[in-house]
Order: C-alpha cells, then structure tokens, then sequence
C-alpha cells in the first residue's frame, strides 16, 4: 500500500511539473517533449490503476503519434517559414486566476463527497469490457467521433493542398 502512494504521488509531481512546463515554456520543441512527458506520466498513473490497456493506448496513440506529428509539424514549419517558432503566453496571469478558480471548485466538491478508502477488486477482463461497452452502449457517440475525425482530415487536407 505505502509503494502504491509512493508511486502515485511521484508520477503526480512529474505530471504536474511537466503540465507546467508545456505551458511555460517558450521554445515549442521543449514544450513538446514536455508534452510527451505529462502524457507518460499519465500512462504511468493508468498502470497503478491496474489499467494496462488505457495505459498502452496512451503510449501509443499519445506519447508516440501524437507527440510524433507535432514534432513533424514543428520541424517543417520551421524550414519553411525560416525563423524559429516561439510561444508566447499572453494572458499568463488570467490563467492562473482561472485555474486557480477551478482547483478551488474541484477542492470543495472532494470535501463534499466521501472518498472509499480502498477501490473495489475488478473482475473479469477490463479489455473487453471496454470493447462491448464503445459497441453497445455507447456505439452512436463512438461513430459520431469517427465521423469528426474525418471531418479534421479533410480539414486538414484541405489547408495542407499547395495554392494553384
């Protein structure tokens, strides 16, 4: 039990530092690779949850293709503009307001409630559970997420064509 709170308040620093990085950070490189450090982290917090599938998807689909395309974009940006790209976060201090005005509202709805001291034991298998629940149940908000990811690559398509 201690090495479970061990692990999980490690990975919880990490996400967080790391969350804080990509935000702060004024080189875009950097931020991603801080980005693929948070998303690591979180794959790490999936796996203390006794989750390994969301914690394989999150590598995979996450940490690799999505930190992968960013790095892509970054580096072709960069070669066809010329210059370095850089971040800039102008409105720093509403977000910190923001933000803080929200962990202040998450805070006094986790008081309100009773947390269960111990997670109850999961049975069967988690995979195909998952599987019948995103083919039964929640089948139409699955096919409607198809249907947006492909309104997106047609999007991005559309932009990505040269200008004849």
């Amino acid at each position: 039990m201690i090495l479970e709170s061990i692990a999980f308040w490690g990975l919880a620093v990490v996400l967080l530092a790391s969350a804080l990085a990509v935000v702060l950070t004024r080189n875009l490189f950097h931020s991603v690779l801080y980005l693929a450090l948070m998303l690591t982290a979180t794959s790490g917090l999936f796996l203390s949850l006794d989750a390994e599938f969301l914690a394989a998807v999150q590598l995979l689909l996450y940490a690799g293709g999505v930190v992968t395309i960013a790095v892509f974009a970054i580096v072709v940006t960069d070669r066809l503009v010329g210059q370095r790209i850089t971040q800039v976060s102008r409105q720093i201090l509403a977000g910190f307001i923001i933000s803080g005005a929200l962990l202040v509202a998450i805070l006094v709805v986790f008081r309100r409630v009773p947390l269960t001291i111990s997670r109850p034991g999961m049975t069967g298998d988690l995979t195909s559970a998952i599987g019948r629940s995103l083919l039964t149940t929640y089948v139409l908000p699955f096919e409607l997420l198809g249907v947006l990811f492909l309104a997106g690559l047609l999007g991005a398509l559309y932009f990505a064509r040269p200008d004849d």
